[in-house]
């Protein structure tokens, strides 16, 4: 994957549009100091070139129903790329797991799993994940409280 170059202008607009991405072209050209038209043509190449990926709401978890998020160690009984490519293929289904990283470590994947609450999460476990047969071992570990959730990148 290559690195794209950015300028201190570049910067700045990922800067605002990560913490406001409903800003108008016309504020954010003002914040950045450029005239609309190249600042909304910087915004196109940024996004065209996959450093802005998407726009999302964040949405506040319990409030729309999710009390319960967990992160899942999971171990497979086979590293080979079938293996895993058809645990990945599996496990990109299932609605509720919300983050999948291939890691290093003791285990072979982490998954973030959101659900209503402690019954839903269990129901989603034993008929759903450990349903996957390329898994061999999975550790759980419900989060208590939440300290930092940072969405915003430190933009180097």
């Amino acid at each position: 994957m290559q690195k794209v170059k950015l300028d201190n202008i570049d910067k700045k607009i990922l800067q605002i549009l990560q913490d406001n991405a409903k800003i108008t072209n016309a504020q954010l050209s003002k914040e950045v100091g450029l005239s609309p038209a190249p600042t909304l043509e910087r915004v196109k190449k940024l996004e065209n070139s996959g450093v802005i990926n998407s726009y999302h709401a964040c949405l506040d978890n319990s409030k729309v129903g999710l009390g319960v998020t967990t992160f899942v160690q999971v171990f497979l009984a086979s590293h080979k790329k079938s293996c895993i490519d058809a645990f990945v293929e599996k496990i990109s289904l299932i609605d509720s797991v919300i983050e999948c990283h291939h890691i290093t470590g003791s285990c072979d994947f982490l998954l973030k799993i959101i659900t209503e609450d402690i019954p839903s999460y269990q129901k989603l476990m034993l008929e759903q994940v450990s349903e996957i047969e390329e898994i061999s071992n999975m550790q759980s570990m419900v989060i208590l409280s939440t300290f930092k959730d940072k969405k915003v990148l430190p933009i180097p």
